[in-house]
């Protein structure tokens, strides 16, 4: 068991309350982050994000073959099939260094597939596909919502039907990361009117994908369109409406450690700023209403790590409050991370939406991290209706 994980259980009482959680990483959690940063710091720095915003690829290869050597895609698939075995909690520290150097690159969408994969793919389906995940030679997008609709179950209206030997899909999906260069596409569609997934080859016949225009000009989202897509029955996954919701949790998760890096380095850019910038002669970080932004943003960031941390480490351990911790840190980090952004810009003045100025990328992704997975009003209603449930607050 890791080390997370058995310190999260050892802290809990018998009736589910938690007494204290220990955040502290272990020796190779935090080999992993320095190894992360060292990576990204060195091959991916700001100039090289900024210039990738004007092309079409998805990823530098070169990029991708470093993270790969460092086993980032197979972080959290089994060993037989070439991965590390590691839990949500290392997948949310490769996702945090990612946001905080605004990263390119599938990471998150091809580890959500492998985890789906790894939990209710058949064995043969698995032997096909998490192999080359591992190593890093294809990788897989996950493709979930729908134009106009909530990122929930409730919004999904592609359909699947059974015909022969084959299971066609038809649909729309938007805001697909990575799909462009993706080798395999997790479809999530109605099946006999129940939420299942389905993998099929992005290259098949009847898959039409086409880029977006987004906000976010450090990662790349498609619009992917299904008509008449044929797949075999071996290709559907065995889960289905529970297994989907934990894995958009999951989802929600390293979007929220996507986001945390993102809020990080916007208050180390604050701080720096705040330190330089003179008025009155002197820096305007010495003033006290500027302390008190800063402070305020402080704050913002130390919870979001708390409530990420314990949502990975939760799910890690498969406790009670598992689904709940999940909602909680979704809704908290997407209403944070618009207050950080917004004090980020304020603080910077108008020089922080300029273009030459970096923050205007990470005041980017801020926005997207948002409202990937949901934003706050869908997890808010979800956290309620668990709140709901009989025994919730045992």
């Amino acid at each position: 068991m890791p080390r997370h994980t058995a310190q999260f259980l050892d802290q809990t009482e018998k009736r589910g309350y938690l007494v204290s959680v220990n955040f502290e990483l272990s020796e190779e959690q935090g080999m992993l982050r320095e190894a992360s940063r060292d990576l990204l710091s060195d091959r991916a720095p700001i100039g090289h994000v900024r210039a990738w915003t004007d092309r079409d690829e998805d990823v530098d290869p070169e990029v991708w073959r470093l993270m790969a050597e460092l086993g980032w895609p197979g972080l959290g698939l089994p060993e037989g099939y070439g991965g590390a075995d590691q839990g949500l909690v290392e997948l949310a520290l490769v996702a945090e260094e990612i946001g905080r150097a605004l990263g390119r690159g599938p990471f998150t969408p091809t580890a959500l597939v492998g985890r789906a994969l790894r939990a209710t793919g058949s064995s043969g389906l698995r032997a096909e596909v998490l192999p080359e995940l591992a190593s890093g030679s294809g990788w897989a997008a996950w493709a979930f919502a729908e134009p106009r609709a909530p990122w929930s179950l409730d919004g999904v209206h592609a359909t699947a039907r059974t015909d022969g030997d084959a299971i066609v899909l038809d649909g729309v999906k938007t805001a697909v990361q990575d799909a462009g260069g993706a080798r395999w596409l997790l479809v999530t569609a109605l099946h006999d009117g129940v939420p299942a997934s389905f993998l099929a080859d992005r290259t098949a016949p009847g898959v039409r994908v086409r880029r977006q225009r987004v906000l976010d000009l450090t990662r790349s989202f498609y619009e992917v369109r299904f008509e008449g897509v044929r797949v075999s029955h071996e290709r559907r996954l065995a889960g289905g409406p529970d297994e989907i919701q934990r894995l958009l949790d999951e989802a929600s998760v390293l979007r929220c450690a996507d986001a945390l890096g993102v809020m990080e380095r916007m208050l180390e850019l604050t701080v720096e700023h705040t330190r330089s910038r003179a008025q009155f002669g002197r820096p305007i970080g010495t003033f006290q209403a500027v302390k008190h932004a800063c402070a305020d943003m402080a704050l913002l960031v130390h919870g979001t790590r708390a409530a990420t941390g314990y949502a990975a480490m939760a799910a890690d351990a498969e406790a009670d409050d598992t689904e709940r911790a999940a909602c909680s840190a979704a809704s908290y980090v997407a209403s944070a991370t618009g207050e950080v952004a917004a004090r980020a810009l304020q603080l910077h003045g108008g020089i922080g939406f300029t273009w030459e100025h970096d923050l205007h990328l990470h005041l980017r992704r801020a926005r997207a991290d948002s409202v990937l997975y949901g934003d706050a009003g869908v997890h808010r209603d979800r956290l309620c209706t668990l709140l709901r449930r009989p025994g919730a607050s045992a």
